[in-house]
């Protein structure tokens, strides 16, 4: 069994073009000519043997994350390279009073460093079957530039993204939290491609109170949508206030996004507060709590929908029964998504990347199946810690 001999930590940064905050200062919504300055990191871990696992921290990739990654890497030194069951655990346990955010891309990491000793890819080493995932277009969040700035821009995005191929779209709301500006795109987007597209809406816990998630999940239901997730200011996680929602509506919840975990879920379920169980490998501990949470899901007789998008996301996904739709995020009418280009080898999750079957492949190589650009990192790197054998 290979130790882990080495840990490197890149942070770097790069400018996301034509985006910028909106009112909030948290939401990055369309902006034409605006350069917003952003920060990921890159995780390298090696063992014995010439062993290497790579990953690029995404949408988990903040700099609250890379500090609790720091934290963790030189308690890697040493460790068997293959027992990501057992670090998962002690990790687990170490950063209890932490949200957990900086181990997804520890333990992604380690899967793909598995994949490539093993030479197999890591939808094989879960046992993945789908080779193909059907998408969602997951839109930026509302703005007032000219981009997703009315109901009619809305629709005419939905209708943009099923002539591509999409069969699935889910719209982000505005900041504001504009219940009757909500409820009347809601309206519009049923009326427009209800029936050829199956709709979601996330508010990102934007709207102000229950009496406003009431009133767009009411909405939701004349407009027939396929799922209503994270609607107010509680961010998501009360298990009360979302059961009592889900007695008032008929569109099923998609809750979870914002509790880290299995255990968690699991109380979140048990307590009626969800239909559909959110996942993710960067937010969830990594592929191995992902797994965990979607075997959960399973055993309860629910879906597992995968939050966000990213080569983890997509073996994690080729694996699970019991999900429907990719989150291909995020994205908008006139400019491209907000993740850095650190791909050497075509991969993307871009617009275009979804075919005209509305669906994305699978990386099919040793590992994750992603090649890095490691010289656009090292030309935007901020920082750089290593942690090695002595």
């Amino acid at each position: 069994m290979p130790k882990i001999t080495r840990v490197e930590l890149h942070a770097f940064s790069f400018d996301a073009k034509d985006l910028a905050p909106d009112g909030s200062g948290f939401n990055l919504v369309y902006a034409p000519g605006a350069r917003t300055p952003l920060s990921k990191y890159a995780l390298v871990i090696e063992a014995e043997g010439g062993a290497r696992g790579e990953y690029v921290a995404l949408w988990g990739g903040t700099p609250m994350a890379f500090a609790q990654t720091v934290a963790l890497a030189p308690h890697l030194v040493g460790r068997d390279a293959f027992a990501r069951e057992q670090i998962f655990d002690d990790f687990k346990r170490a950063h209890r009073q932490y949200d957990h955010m900086g181990f997804g891309a520890i333990d992604i990491c380690l899967w793909d460093l598995a994949g490539k000793a093993y030479g197999a890819s890591v939808s094989a080493l879960l046992g993945g079957y789908r080779k193909r995932l059907p998408a969602y277009a997951s839109t930026f969040h509302g703005d007032r530039n000219g981009g997703l700035d009315s109901p009619a821009a809305y629709v005419a995005f939905a209708e943009a993204c099923h002539d591509m191929g999409f069969r699935a779209f889910k719209m982000h709301g505005w900041c504001e939290g504009n219940t009757a500006e909500e409820v009347e795109t809601v309206l519009a987007l049923g009326r427009s491609v209800g029936g050829r597209m199956a709709l979601m809406l996330d508010p990102a816990c934007e709207l102000r109170t229950f009496a406003d998630a009431l009133a767009v999940g009411r909405a939701c239901d004349e407009a027939g949508f396929f799922w209503y997730e994270d609607p107010y200011r509680d961010t998501g996680v009360s298990m009360h206030a979302h059961a009592k929602l889900r007695q008032m509506i008929a569109t099923p919840l998609l809750q979870g996004e914002h509790i880290r975990g299995i255990e968690p879920k699991a109380d979140l379920i048990v307590a009626g507060g969800t239909d559909f169980v959110r996942a993710d490998p960067e937010y969830d501990l990594g592929i191995t709590g992902t797994m965990k949470i979607a075997h959960l899901a399973e055993a309860f007789g629910l879906d597992c929908e995968i939050h966000a998008s990213g080569p983890a996301h997509r073996h994690c996904m080729s694996a699970m029964r019991n999900s429907n739709y990719y989150e291909l995020a995020l994205v908008g009418p006139k400019c491209r998504n907000a993740m850095p280009p650190v791909y050497a080898d075509g991969y993307s999750d871009e617009l275009d990347a979804v075919g005209q079957d509305g669906c994305v492949p699978v990386p099919e190589g040793p590992g994750l199946g992603v090649a890095y650009d490691w010289d656009f990192i090292a030309r935007n790197r901020t920082a750089l810690q290593v942690f090695e054998a002595s």
